[in-house]
């Protein structure tokens, strides 16, 4: 009877050495899981920036086009119609017959450094103002 009660004891205090050295452990595995958390959100945040200068030079491509078909400076509207921190560029304001096409070129912003996606190309043609 002795020799069970002495075999229960040493597991127990075995279990307990076992348990004190995982203590850590979640702590470890939560730092090294973080990288990849960091990672996630700054391309989360990355295809913001994308999809932001997307829109962005569409509207502009619009302001150029509405600006040219009224015969006046299609790129001032297209600066114009972007927000200040972004840089953009309209090609266009010509166009054969009744219409005029513009296209506006956003550059993308770089949040992640080494992330580079170049700019964002839209179109946009509006008719002639007779």
């Amino acid at each position: 009877m002795r020799y069970g009660r002495e075999r229960t004891r040493v597991r127990v205090r075995a279990s307990a050495r076992a348990r004190a050295r995982d203590r850590g452990q979640v702590a470890i595995e939560y730092l090294g899981f973080i990288p990849v958390l960091l990672i996630v959100g700054l391309a989360g945040l990355q295809i913001g920036a994308v999809a932001y200068a997307a829109e962005q030079a569409a509207t502009a491509a619009r302001a150029g086009a509405r600006a040219a078909s009224l015969r006046q400076d299609a790129q001032t509207a297209c600066a114009g119609a972007v927000s200040g921190s972004l840089k953009v560029s309209c090609t266009g304001g010509g166009g054969g017959g009744d219409s005029v096409t513009v296209t506006a070129s956003v550059d993308i912003p770089q949040l992640v450094p080494g992330w580079s996606f170049g700019a964002a190309h839209k179109t946009a043609t509006m008719p002639l103002d007779h």
